[in-house]
């Protein structure tokens, strides 16, 4: 896979070894280094093909954090720094990863799997068929518990939370025991809902809001996990101020 990389760091000794691991490493296509982020910025207008920064966070004159906020949204992020205490709002922006320095070859691999798993998502996303339009507001399910038939509407609905070999529906009105996987359920939803963990569908209409991988919602606090904070996040930015 060809990712077209820019390392950005004001250590030069940071900046080599990021070199040399993504040269010996990977088949990824490194197009630039850059010392500070004024740098990075007028490389960026010469060079708007970057797929990938490797960012690092403590920089003189503008940091890393204040960079992330003027790059495209379509130009990915793996924030580099030696302090920890920025890794929650290193993930505002469209961060695959947060690596700790002095970063390790095992590190740097960890990061190089989620990176690939990453665009390859990506494309793959890029070549399937648009999406069936959204379900309009008022649409509705009637749904099975017991011998009744619930009429829900769609846009009542705050969380499924799944049960093992069933679910729960909980709405602004109501909680509803659906003897229906999760999985099951999703496939029947509208994009506004959207999977944020194994246990978990959310509907982003309804999210109150997002703070420490935790998603508030109807006086509920859900856990975002590793394996969908991705995509949930790419579909946050697209509506983020």
């Amino acid at each position: 896979m060809t990712i077209r990389c820019l390392i950005v760091d004001d250590e030069p000794n940071a900046v080599s070894l990021l070199e040399m691991l993504i040269e010996q490493n990977t088949s990824w296509e490194l197009l630039g280094k850059c010392y500070d982020a004024r740098e990075a910025l007028a490389f960026l207008k010469i060079h708007p093909t970057i797929d990938l920064i490797f960012l690092d966070i403590n920089m003189p004159q503008l940091t890393g954090i204040e960079l992330a906020s003027l790059l495209p949204k379509d130009i990915r992020i793996v924030f580099t720094t030696a302090y920890s205490e920025f890794a929650a709002d290193s993930y505002t922006f469209q961060t695959i990863d947060y690596l700790l320095k002095p970063i390790t070859l095992k590190r740097f691999y960890s990061a190089l799997q989620k990176i690939e798993t990453h665009f390859t998502m990506l494309e793959g996303q890029s070549q399937r068929t648009p999406p069936a339009p959204s379900l309009p507001a008022e649409e509705y399910f009637f749904i099975k518990s017991g011998r009744a038939l619930n009429k829900v509407l769609l846009k009542d609905i705050l969380y499924f939370e799944g049960e093992k070999e069933y679910a729960r529906l909980v709405s602004i009105n109501d909680k509803i025991l659906i003897y229906k996987r999760l999985k099951d359920i999703e496939e029947q939803l509208s994009p506004s809902f959207t999977r944020v963990h194994n246990s978990y569908i959310v509907n982003i209409a309804r999210v109150d809001s997002i703070r420490d991988n935790h998603i508030f919602i109807g006086g509920k606090q859900i856990p975002i996990s590793e394996k969908f904070r991705e995509p949930f996040m790419n579909i946050i930015r697209e509506r983020t101020f």
